[in-house]
C-alpha cells in the first residue's frame, strides 16, 4: 500500500506531461486524493504494516502526519475543482497547458511531502524535503505577478539555506554515531546513548534551523509570509497545513535522537527559544499587515511557535502538541481556502478594500468567522483543548513566567487578527466593489464552500469528544517523541 501512493503519482505525473488535457489531469489528481486518503485509512488505523520497506515505512509517530496531509489534500483537491476554473483571480483566463502543469506540481508536492512522512532514514527524508521547495517554488510563481516571482525566489533562497545548513547537520551527526555509517531512524535510536554528545548537539542546532526554516520557525522565517500570501489560496492551504508539518516531523524525529543520547534538556532549550520567538515575530507583526493572507501565515508561524513550545515541555504537552497539529491543519486549510473565496469575489487582498461580507457572501463570511473562532482557540475549538494542556504543563512544571507570557503572546495575536477579521466581516461595502462582488458571486462554487465547513466541523467536534480510536492514534504519536 505504501509503494502504491509512492508511485502511483510518478506514472500520473508522467501521463499528465504527456497528455496535457485540463479534464484528464484533474480526473487523475482527484483519483490520486481520494486514494491517497482511502489507503492511508487502512494504514493509520490497521496494526498491519502493509507494503513498507527498508526506506518507506508507517509507524506511531507518523500515522497521524500521514493522516492530516491526505485528509487535507482531499479536501484541497474539492475545492480546486471549483477554484481551477477561474486561475488565476484576476479575471484572466489560464490555458490549459498552464492549468496542467499546476495539477502536474500539486501532484508533485504531495508525493514529495509524503516521501517526507513515510521515510524511515533521515537522508531519504532530506533529499524529499528539497523536493517539496521544487515543486511548491511553481506553485507560489504561479501568478506570475512581480510580488509571486519575489516570494518564490525569497522561498527557495531561504529554504535552500535551511536544506544546506541541515545537510551539515546530519553529516555532524554521521560524526558523532562513529562507526554506524547509517541514518536510518530506528538503528540511530537505538545507539544513541553512544552517540558523541559534543557533535551530536553540534547537529541538532543546524538541523533544528535547517528544517526550522522549512516549517517556518523564526528567525528563519522569512520566505512564509511571502509564499503564503502570493500562491493560490489552495496551495497556501497546502504549505500551512500540510508542508510545515512534514518538517516538523523531521525535527520530531530528530529530537527524539537528543533524548535518547541524554542531550534533551539542550534540544528543548532551542525549541523553547525558536518558539517563543516565532510567537513574538507574530504579535509584533500581526498589527502592520495590510494584506489578509499575509495575516494569516503569520498566525501559522505562531503555531509552529506553540508546536516547538509543546516538544520543548514535554510530558503531557506532546499530547497537546498532536492535538494541536490536527486543530491548526484544518483550521488553518479552512481558513486559506476561505481566503480564497474573499479573493474572487472582491478581486483584492487588501484588507482595507473588503468590507460587508456577511452582506456580500452569506456562506464567505460565516467560515470566514468560525475559521477565526477555531484558530484563536475559542472554547469547543480542538485548538481550546491544546493550549489549555500546553499552559497546564508550563503551570505543573512550574514555568510560571513562561506560562504568563505564552498566555499574554498569544492574546495579542488573538486581539490583532480578531480586530481585521470583525472588519472584513461586517461594515458597508462600497457600491464598486458591491458590483464587482455581484459580477464575481458565479465563481464561488458549492466546492468552494464544503471542503471547509467539513473541516470546521471535525475542529470543533474534536473539541468536545475524541473518538477512542482517533485518540489511540493521538496518544500513540505522543509517546513517540
Amino acid at each position: 500500500m505504501i509503494n502504491t501512493i509512492l508511485i502511483f503519482p510518478i506514472i500520473a505525473g508522467i501521463l499528465m506531461l504527456l497528455v496535457r488535457k485540463r479534464a484528464f489531469d484533474n480526473l487523475l489528481l482527484n483519483v490520486y486524493a481520494i486514494m491517497h486518503f482511502i489507503i492511508t485509512l487502512m494504514l493509520t488505523f490497521t496494526t498491519k504494516m502493509s507494503g513498507a520497506s527498508h526506506y518507506f515505512a508507517v509507524d506511531n509517530t507518523n500515522k497521524i502526519f500521514l493522516l492530516v496531509l491526505s485528509f487535507v489534500f482531499l479536501m484541497v483537491t474539492i475545492y480546486n475543482n471549483g477554484y481551477s476554473k477561474h486561475l488565476p483571480s484576476f479575471g484572466v483566463q489560464v490555458k490549459d497547458t498552464k492549468i496542467c502543469l499546476y495539477w502536474f506540481m500539486v501532484l508533485t508536492f504531495v508525493w514529495a511531502m509524503t516521501g517526507t512522512i513515510l521515510s524511515t532514514d533521515l537522508g531519504i527524508a532530506w533529499v524529499f524535503v528539497e523536493a517539496t521547495t521544487l515543486s511548491s517554488a511553481y506553485l507560489i510563481f504561479f501568478n506570475r505577478t512581480k510580488n509571486a516571482i519575489e516570494a518564490a525566489w525569497k522561498y527557495v533562497f531561504i529554504c535552500s539555506i535551511g536544506i544546506a545548513l541541515a545537510f551539515v547537520g546530519i553529516i555532524f551527526l554521521n560524526i558523532s554515531t562513529g562507526n554506524i555509517n547509517t541514518l536510518n531512524y530506528a538503528i540511530l535510536y537505538k545507539n544513541a546513548a553512544m552517540f558523541d554528545p559534543m557533535w551530536l548537539k553540534l547537529a541538532f542546532v543546524f538541523m533544528a534551523f535547517g528544517f526550522g526554516a522549512k516549517m517556518g520557525l523564526a528567525p528563519i522565517h522569512f520566505w512564509l509570509p511571502d509564499a503564503h500570501s502570493e500562491a493560490p489560496s489552495p496551495i497556501s492551504a497546502l504549505l500551512s497545513a500540510t508542508l510545515l508539518n512534514s518538517a516538523f516531523l523531521v525535527i520530531v524525529r530528530v529530537f527524539k535522537i537528543m533524548t535518547l543520547a541524554n542531550c534533551d534538556s539542550y534540544a528543548r532549550m532551542i525549541l523553547m527559544l525558536m518558539g517563543f520567538l516565532s510567537i513574538f515575530v507574530t504579535a509584533v507583526f500581526v498589527y502592520h499587515i495590510k494584506n489578509y493572507k499575509r495575516m494569516l501565515a503569520y498566525s501559522s508561524i505562531e503555531n509552529m511557535g506553540i508546536l516547538a513550545i509543546g516538544t520543548a515541555l514535554g510530558g503531557a504537552a506532546y499530547y497537546a502538541v498532536i492535538l494541536h497539529l490536527i486543530g491548526h491543519s484544518l483550521a488553518k486549510a479552512s481558513f486559506f481556502l476561505t481566503s480564497g473565496n474573499i479573493l474572487e469575489l472582491f478581486d483584492t487582498k487588501r484588507i482595507k478594500s473588503v468590507h460587508g461580507l456577511m452582506h456580500a457572501d452569506n456562506k464567505t463570511g460565516w467560515l470566514w468567522i468560525i475559521s477565526f473562532l477555531a484558530i484563536c482557540a475559542f472554547p469547543t475549538s480542538v485548538l481550546f483543548i491544546s493550549e489549555f494542556l500546553i499552559i497546564k504543563t508550563m503551570i505543573v512544571q512550574k514555568h510560571y513566567v513562561l506560562c504568563v507570557l505564552f498566555a499574554l503572546l498569544l492574546t495579542i495575536v488573538l486581539y490583532g487578527i480578531g480586530k481585521v477579521v470583525v472588519k472584513m466581516a461586517f461594515g458597508q461595502e462600497s457600491k464598486d466593489k458591491e458590483k464587482i462582488v455581484e459580477e464575481n458571486k458565479k465563481k464561488v462554487t458549492i466546492s468552494m464552500y464544503v471542503p471547509q465547513m467539513i473541516m470546521l466541523l471535525i475542529v470543533f467536534i474534536l473539541g468536545v469528544y475524541v473518538p477512542p480510536v482517533l485518540n489511540r492514534v493521538i496518544t500513540l504519536a505522543a509517546a513517540g517523541f
